[in-house]
């Protein structure tokens, strides 16, 4: 896999408030690493979790609801089904039903972006969301959770295959929101386990092995033992927290993996008393303290991203705060590649 160039490119989380599939790509396509959105205004079947459901066997979908469900005797019963189709990686696609920009996103000239990114739900968040008939999670079936790992790896390395198809250098990184939820005392999926489980899953990654959270897990389960080559976060919201694990941060980068700084918030009340030189002094005191404790400058700026913290769909001005915040990530990424002197 050829290195990923850091030096402040920008990019964002793959949700975006539109309902209108060009003006989304109009956004989508305005940064350094350019993605296809998602888009859960437009469809019910654009929500992360009923998105990556496609083909899964026992999955029940009600739009009408906007309830997602598995049946574990439907499961069992059209898995045979499955396994007889598996060999067509095409199951594996995400439809434009469900996935309405990704086509259009892949017919664009694509040619003058370093990256092009995708992205997908991972399997803890799905595991952990998704409850079959008597509401209990997937992820705590055995034969349940096995399959939903090999799954989602199969929907990963599909997508990364079609981005490969029109771009040199691309990646699909996963939306983990429940390695937040991993931690806390009632989970009953330990953190021991999900590691191994976790691992198992990048190993079958074709392509970069990414990982993408807004919440605040053990750092040190990202940040080690797994390889991974990219991690993105909600620094706004953590950073105070995750610029402690000073060591692991630095090893981390030492071994040329990528950290996306997630520095500009999304959510209006926040956004409104931010500017672009606050949210820049911020992020560069982090990397200060880091630096303090013998993390380099220079190695975090040849490793580093920037992109906003988070999605947002609740802003009660729609789509204006989510466009705004990318306006500042790439007046950021401007500032600081002039301060720095970056490529």
């Amino acid at each position: 896999m050829n290195k990923m160039p850091g030096n402040c490119l920008t990019t964002a989380m793959g949700i975006l408030p539109h309902d209108n599939i060009a003006e989304a790509l109009q956004v989508s396509l305005a940064v350094d690493i350019a993605f296809w959105p998602q888009l859960p205004r437009y469809s019910f079947y654009e929500d992360m979790y009923v998105q990556v459901s496609e083909n899964f066997p026992g999955i029940l979908l009600d739009a009408e609801k906007r309830k997602i469900q598995l049946n574990t005797p439907n499961f069992y019963q059209e898995l045979p089904a499955y396994a007889e189709h598996s060999a067509d990686e095409n199951i594996f696609k995400l439809s434009d039903h469900y996935a309405a920009a990704l086509n259009t996103f892949l017919q664009q000239d694509l040619s003058k972006y370093k990256i092009i990114r995708g992205q997908s739900v991972g399997p803890v968040s799905y595991g952990l969301k998704i409850a079959d008939e008597n509401l209990k999670p997937i992820i705590y079936n055995d034969d349940l959770r096995t399959f939903l790992f090999d799954f989602i790896a199969r929907k990963v390395n599909m997508q990364y295959r079609q981005l490969q198809a029109v771009h040199p250098l691309p990646f699909v990184w996963v939306d983990e929101p429940g390695l937040e939820i991993l931690f806390g005392p009632f989970t009953g999926y330990s953190s021991d386990r999900a590691h191994k489980d976790f691992q198992a899953f990048l190993d079958l990654f074709e392509g970069p092995r990414s990982v993408h959270l807004c919440g605040n897990p053990d750092w040190s389960f990202l940040l080690s033992g797994l390889d991974l080559d990219i991690l993105s976060l909600d620094i706004f919201s953590n950073g105070h927290i995750f610029t402690r694990y000073v060591d692991e941060v630095r090893a981390f980068l030492k071994r040329g993996a990528i950290i996306s700084w997630g520095i500009v918030p999304t959510l209006t009340e926040e956004l409104n008393t931010a500017s672009v030189h606050y949210l820049t002094g911020k992020l560069e005191a982090y990397w200060r303290y880091l630096d303090s404790q013998g993390v380099g400058m220079d190695m975090i700026l040849d490793r580093a991203w920037l992109a906003p913290a988070r999605c947002c769909l609740i802003n009660p001005d729609g789509t204006k705060s989510v466009e705004k915040a990318f306006q500042f990530i790439n007046q950021m990424s401007a500032l600081l590649r002039e301060k720095y002197n970056l490529a």
